[in-house]
């Protein structure tokens, strides 16, 4: 099959662009908002009765954060791909499950949120803790595909010449942050989103900055839609 060149790849400059800059930072301001709450789950529902605004805002930014991640992780991938093929396969494959296994953890953490505000936070933290006693098989089987993905996706940026050693150790370090249920912040925490920023941010800024600007007719057309399509996803949503 014959491929034309002017095709655009999917996700597309603007999209993967814009991840690159939003992911990272939601990430971060998600995990600033719970830093200082003891890090495991019945401290963090304890800190959701007292704060339940703040505490609820936080956990929905670094999930808004991880949702808009996985295109700037597939446009990193495919630049690492133009020289470093396999580094690109497995880099990204790896760190887009890890996002899937954090995405399910956010689920039940809304769950659990849920449950603290109609049962209260005694019953949200006897069902989480046997959460963790439930044998569940297929996200936590995951657990390596989030430790080695960022690991394997910056010796992939490295080797290609995607980013140079300093950004690509910053987002290395992205391996380091826990994963589970009602897991809070800590200053190691901050480091290592803070290697997302480093890394993805002015990627996703030179990414845009080379981008041909839209006509005003595109422009004019394509706002209106966005803004509608938001506007209907929200009250949906909120439907059920």
């Amino acid at each position: 099959m014959l491929i034309d060149n002017r095709t655009s790849v999917f996700p597309g400059p603007w999209l993967g662009g814009a991840s690159l800059i939003a992911g990272p930072l939601l990430l971060l301001a998600g995990t600033l908002l719970r830093l200082g709450v003891p890090f495991f789950f019945p401290h963090q529902l304890a800190a959701y009765q007292r704060q339940p605004a703040l505490i609820g805002t936080a956990y929905a930014l670094f999930l808004a954060g991880t949702i808009a991640l996985w295109p700037g992780v597939v446009t990193v991938a495919a630049r690492i791909g133009v020289t470093r093929p396999a580094w690109a396969r497995w880099g990204g494959g790896l760190v887009l499950l890890g996002l899937f296994a954090r995405t399910f953890h956010h689920g039940v953490d809304t769950f659990a949120f849920a449950l603290a505000d109609n049962a209260g936070p005694a019953a949200a933290t006897r069902a989480v803790g046997d959460y963790y006693r439930h044998p569940e098989w297929v996200v936590s089987s995951l657990t390596t595909a989030v430790m080695l993905g960022w690991i394997v996706l910056a010796a992939g940026c490295l080797l290609s010449g995607v980013l140079r050693p300093a950004p690509a150790v910053a987002l290395a370090l992205a391996s380091g942050l826990m994963i589970g249920v009602l897991k809070g912040s800590t200053w190691a925490s901050v480091v290592q989103v803070a290697g997302l920023v480093v890394a993805f941010v002015p990627l996703g800024v030179a990414q845009l900055r080379g981008v041909e600007r839209p006509s005003r007719r595109a422009v004019v057309r394509t706002v209106p839609l966005l803004v509608l399509f938001v506007m209907v996803s929200v009250v949906l949503g909120q439907l059920g």
